[in-house]
């Protein structure tokens, strides 16, 4: 199993044992319950989103003296959280619903701030990211796409140079400097942007086929919230690549 979100990596059910592990109640990891999870951390996005989003932008339409609180705390917070919860898979059922509710903020204060630039975008940033991940989910319960091993190594070696030119972008706008042109509003940058999204939605792929490896492995109950958890990972990142993309063809208007 090898999955290109970093919270789903390949030996995260693994390590918990071959066949059947089970916890003190003998419960078990099942998709339902997955999917009951994923619901839970979405509301409490949702949730903490709308908070920071009425704080965010002033009455007259500047941005409030709290924006940066509400985009930092919520980015570093859900990083820190993020962290904890790939290292200590056990606490997820606290961890994976703490970091639901941190990252809503951050979501919450960069919507308004899109929205206040762009009228509109996030709710068309919104449907396009359900919308790819139902679209996504159909085709692989229908069996028209397969996480075969060569697909998981292309989205998983795709997903890690993209990291590696994120990363790249962050220290040289620490010293004034950008990479030129895929950050920018003209062909290659949206080119650039599509790619993302699509290496993004394809990540939705593996991290249904690791949740089903999950539930196949009989893994412990509390890995419903470890699912859940990664799957909200691969969404916010679909969710910020598509406000990116959008942003970028409004702005050639």
């Amino acid at each position: 199993m090898r999955s290109g979100n970093p919270v789903l990596k390949e030996s995260t059910f693994l390590d918990l044992g071959s066949g059947a592990v089970v916890t003190r109640d003998g419960e078990v990891m099942t998709l339902n319950g997955t999917v009951n999870k994923t619901g839970i951390l979405l509301l409490l996005t949702v949730l903490t989103a709308a908070f920071a989003w009425n704080q965010a932008i002033g009455p007259d339409g500047s941005v409030a003296p709290g924006f940066s609180v509400y985009v930092w705390g919520g980015a570093i917070g859900g990083l820190v959280l993020a962290i904890v919860t790939a290292f200590k898979k056990e606490w997820s059922p606290v961890t994976a619903p703490l970091y639901a509710l941190v990252e809503g903020f951050f979501l919450g204060a960069i919507s308004a701030l899109f929205n206040h630039l762009y009228e509109g975008i996030v709710m068309q940033a919104v449907m396009l990211t359900f919308g790819t991940l139902f679209a996504l989910l159909l085709a692989y319960r229908s069996g028209l796409i397969k996480a075969t091993e060569n697909f998981k190594l292309g989205v998983v070696a795709a997903t890690g140079g993209i990291a590696l030119v994120y990363l790249a972008t962050i220290v040289l706008r620490m010293f004034g400097k950008d990479i030129p042109m895929i950050h920018d509003n003209g062909i290659i940058g949206i080119g650039f942007s599509l790619f993302v999204i699509v290496v993004a939605a394809l990540n939705l792929v593996l991290d249904f086929d690791f949740i089903e490896s999950g539930v196949e492995h009989g893994a412990p109950k509390y890995m419903e919230w470890y699912g859940a958890f990664g799957l909200m990972v691969t969404l916010v990142w679909l969710y910020i690549e598509f406000l990116r993309l959008l942003a970028k063809l409004q702005s050639r208007d």
